[in-house]
């Protein structure tokens, strides 16, 4: 708190500041300082708010052990100054007994005595207040649950009870007698207690938050799967990282451990760290604690002990350590707790939790399902993966023979003999074959290096694939191999070429000269290296065909084509007379890909058609995948998605024969998921694409890999999966690469814009407006990119008006202009400003008007700058949405007049509809200019007359739908007539 309030009205306003921030160490201080301040006034009122204030932030922040000794502050103000305490203060007073009761259940040093003296005393209290017992026995009943007592009695003399003002709130008392339901083992009783609040029926701070993570269990048990991974998503966002609440986080690791989910459960622990030092409470820490070690211990029993994983501060932890720190620390905690109640209730409840069995193998709880090997590939950076599948030979010198002799054929085996030899090469006590036939060791570092330069070409890293070409070109010189040299040089110069550029408007310009020269380059190669084996000079004139290819992709130049023909029909010839398959195959695939860049694709299918009979001869059978993939794209030049499915998928089928990397299966993925949104298949289209981004994310290529998911995050959204959306991007979002800012933060900022979007979906509008705003002000910074910040400002300041914070939303909405300004994004800008004007009339009435005019004023200015710039909307155009804008706004302002005279502009501006034109936007401003007209101007018979025409009109042009407003709004008016 940087100044101490020097009144009361600033003390008052910065309590309403603070219980605007998040439970936690910030508001807590603050909670505190604030009570300093409060003792400086002569003003019991203050201080009594000031200490409600912060025993609420104790109470919420985890800190058990010092609500009481708040709470014994307020208690005796209200001894000694009863008239302080007006009725509401007086209600929380006697509201707050059950806090305290709480917080000394939750302290295991607190004698049992302790606790039923408390109990007692809330008694008196309440009935010399003349108060309702029923939360009285509420609490007896929470204490003889938690020492393990028989619970019968307490139950009935709780639940037999009428409910009082001061009764802890429905859903809290919902979700007490359905854990009654629970510990007596009876599921289908306790789900169905739970339903009033799983169904959003009641709420609260904590619910249904905690009635969700208690839920999870029997729903699995009964067979409900999907509604346990539901409320696992939405229970576990609602609770994530919050002190308060560890005990429900850990049930949502434990539901993670028990469905075959033990990765997502490490993903949510590590983003979950903080609790292991934040929760003061040793009964949340017990039952978070207790959570935690389900998860370790099922992955420990895995296989998986060695993993990494986040716990307490201070040191790093494999699951193996972690595991055996939390367990002692559990074991203590629930060792005190019976200490103090006098059962064994708190150890056996853990030792059943602990040998629980997963009740599932397998539950998909996310697009993201990830298992822990894959955890576990990510933690071995360093360690490269041999595939199991392919046999390598013992032999040194007979494995670099295989490994060559792979390579030259361009069989996908040849990696898993590279890896081997990598691995070799790399220890210390390697001894090189003295072997004629092998050659030196140069030779054989030049051949990793050029390996490896191909894998990171595969994987879009140019730069680093061009450097290590050319650092295996000079070992190859070194070795004697100028052929090997030659074909290294070459690949350097395309990888070079294929370094992404600085926009500008010369790139294709530029591009198509680079390539040319690299062409050129190539070929001087070829005529300088003479006499080499046929396989090299074949890849030569390959990677020339590739350049030339690439240059015609780049310019899209028509004339280009027949110098690419002409190279091809050379790798054809030169492949075709050595008996070079894989080249064979090659030059036929470019040849059907250079009639479809020519624009001729039913010449390109034609092609690719005698290319698969060819392969499904004679082979090589490891080109099928990749040449049906490119099928499929043609498929969808034709516009037959039905096609483009089916070679894609057989292309996929085929790819799962070979070695992983044989074959860019998250390209064929992400095709497949193109083709189902043509063949109005989007949940399919969503597992392809979840699928793409995790093949991409394996084989190292993050960013195709985060922008895959970021779309398959927008179509769950699309979907209506909101939790799925938000589920998939807080994975994303806990990355290390992303965390630690390695990440391109544009493509970040794109994760965290879709989260919000999501988040306002979901009807979370304090979060979703918080991250927009932090996105708003990062956006400013983009100087490369106003448009881009026009259109999250704009996005901000709707948000903000749908909140209510006007002035706010009226700042926001200036830099959104400032940006557009810069870089037009009229319909954005127009759609926002409409929106922002529509909120404040809607909320404030004819107080609002001259904000909400002021906002349509600058939404008519942007309107005009496109009709200028002959900008052509793809939604609403702009003018006549704006004018019924202008018609809504005043209605909700009362203008009435104005109202109707801008929705009679409208009218004219949209024209009458058309049989094949869309008509609801017609319709809607009709019935809004009939509705103002008849029933708020009082002229029903005109009214009615615009109203019974459009609908004849409409009936028609068989628009029936657009008439049911209409139809309504026609009989209401004859009505008042």
């Amino acid at each position: 708190m940087p100044i101490a309030p020097q009144n009361t009205d600033e003390l008052f306003q910065a309590l309403q500041e603070n219980d605007r921030r998040p439970y936690g160490r910030t508001r807590t201080v603050t909670a505190e300082e604030l009570v300093d301040a409060a003792e400086q006034f002569e003003d019991p009122a203050a201080l009594i708010h000031a200490l409600l204030e912060l025993q609420d932030a104790y109470t919420y922040g985890s800190e058990p052990r010092k609500s009481p000794v708040v709470f014994a502050r307020l208690l005796t103000l209200f001894d000694e100054q009863p008239d302080a305490f007006d009725e509401r203060l007086r209600h929380q007073l006697f509201w707050r007994f059950k806090w305290v009761a709480h917080a000394l259940r939750q302290l295991p040093e607190i004698p049992l005595t302790s606790l039923r003296q408390w109990l007692q005393e809330m008694r008196d209290r309440y009935e010399k207040a003349d108060l309702g017992l029923q939360p009285y026995y509420g609490q007896a009943y929470q204490l003889a649950a938690h020492v393990g007592e028989d619970t019968a009695l307490a139950y009935e003399l709780w639940t037999g009870r009428i409910r009082t003002r001061l009764s802890d709130c429905e859903a809290c008392e919902t979700c007490q007698r359905a854990r009654h339901h629970l510990r007596a083992g009876d599921d289908e009783g306790a789900l169905r207690a739970f339903e009033p609040v799983l169904a959003g029926k009641e709420s609260c701070k904590e619910e249904p938050a905690r009635s969700a993570s208690y839920a999870l269990l029997p729903l699995l048990r009964t067979g409900r799967a999907d509604r346990a991974r539901e409320l696992h998503l939405t229970g576990y966002r609602a609770c994530r990282r919050n002190p308060s609440m560890a005990e429900e986080v850990g049930r949502h690791l434990e539901f993670c451990a028990l469905t075959g989910n033990e990765a997502r459960g490490l993903e949510l622990l590590a983003e979950n760290r903080n609790l292991f030092d934040e929760v003061d409470s040793p009964l949340d820490q017990y039952g978070f604690l207790t959570g935690v070690e389900v998860l370790l211990q099922r992955v420990e029993l895995l296989g998986h002990g060695e993993l990494p994983t986040a716990g307490y501060t201070g040191r790093t932890w494999t699951v193996a350590e972690l595991r055996a720190e939390v367990r002692g620390r559990a074991d203590d905690l629930a060792a005190r707790f019976d200490a103090r109640n006098g059962t064994a209730f708190h150890t056996d409840r853990r030792r059943a939790r602990l040998e629980r069995a997963p009740l599932v193998d397998s539950l998909e709880l996310t697009l993201r399902p990830r298992a822990l090997d894959d955890v576990a590939q990510a933690a071995e950076v360093a360690a490269p993966t041999v595939r199991a599948a392919t046999a390598v030979p013992d032999d040194l010198a007979e494995l670099i023979l295989r490994a060559r002799a792979l390579d030259e054929e361009g069989h996908p085996d040849a990696q898993a003999c590279w890896e081997r030899l990598r691995t070799l090469v790399a220890a210390r006590d390697y001894a090189h074959p003295d072997d004629p036939a092998v050659g030196s060791l140069v030779r054989l570092r030049a051949d990793l290096l050029a390996e490896e330069a191909n894998r990171a070409g595969n994987k879009d890293e140019y730069a680093e694939s061009a450097a290590l070409h050319e650092e295996a070109a000079a070992l190859y010189d070194d070795a004697g191999e100028p052929g090997h040299a030659a074909v290294s040089r070459a690949c350097a110069l395309l990888a070079t070429a294929e370094i992404p550029a600085a926009q500008d408007a010369d790139e294709a310009e530029s591009k198509d000269a680079e390539l040319a020269a690299v062409h050129a380059a190539m070929v001087r190669l070829h005529e300088e290296t003479p006499g080499q084996a046929p396989f090299l000079e074949a890849r030569l004139l390959r990677l020339r065909v590739t350049a030339l290819a690439l240059r015609l992709q780049a310019s899209g130049d028509k004339e280009q084509v027949a110098t690419v023909f002409a190279e091809v029909d050379l790798l054809h010839a030169f492949a075709t007379r050595h008996d070079i398959a894989g080249q064979i195959a090659g030059a036929l695939l470019l040849r059907a890909s250079t009639h479809a860049l020519s624009g001729d694709l039913p010449t390109a299918v034609a092609e690719i058609d005698a290319l698969l009979d060819r392969l499904r001869a004679h082979g090589p059978a490891w080109h099928l995948p990749r040449t049906l993939g490119l099928r499929g794209r043609f498929q969808f030049g034709l516009r037959d998605a039905q096609a483009a499915y089916d070679d894609l998928a057989e292309g996929l089928r085929l790819a799962a024969e070979w070695p992983a990397d044989t074959v860019d299966t998250s390209r064929l993925h992400s095709d497949l998921a193109e083709a189902c949104m043509h063949l109005g298949r989007p949940d399919e289209a969503l597992r392809h694409l979840t699928r793409s981004a995790e093949v991409a994310l394996r084989r190292g290529s993050r960013v195709d890999a985060f922008c895959t998911y970021n779309n398959a995050a927008q179509l769950s959204l699309d979907l209506g999966r909101i939790e799925d959306c938000i589920a998939l991007l807080d994975s994303l979002l806990t990355e290390p690469d992303v965390t630690s800012g390695e990440l391109d933060d544009r493509l970040i900022a794109q994760l965290r814009l879709t989260r919000a979007r999501a988040l306002h979906a979901g009807e979370d509008l304090k979060a979703a407006t918080a991250e927009f705003v932090a996105l708003a002000a990062e956006s400013a910074a983009w100087d490369d990119d106003p448009g881009s910040h026009a259109m999250i400002a704009a996005e901000t300041a709707v948000l903000l008006g749908e909140s209510g914070e006007f002035d706010r939303a009226r700042d926001v909405a200036d830099q959104a202009l400032a940006a557009h300004a810069r870089e037009a994004r009229y319909e954005r800008l127009s759609s926002s400003l409409r929106e922002l004007a529509r909120l404040q009339a809607q909320q404030q009435g004819a107080d609002g008007l001259p904000g909400a005019l002021a906002f349509l004023a600058d939404a008519g200015r942007v309107a005009d700058e496109a009709r200028a710039a002959g900008y052509e909307a793809h939604g609403r155009a702009l003018d006549p949405a704006l004018a019924y804008e202008y018609g809504r706004v005043n209605a909700y302002a009362g203008e009435y007049e104005d109202a109707l005279t801008a929705l009679d502009k409208a009218l004219g501006l949209l024209g009458e509809p058309g049989r094949d034109d869309a008509a609801g936007e017609w319709a809607e401003c009709v019935r809004l200019a009939g509705a103002v007209e008849g029933i708020y101007l009082e002229r029903p018979a005109p009214a009615l007359t615009r109203v019974d025409a459009a609908i004849s009109h409409l009936t028609a042009l068989g628009h029936t739908e657009e008439t049911e407003s209409l139809t309504s709004l026609a009989a209401r008016l004859r009505d008042d007539q």
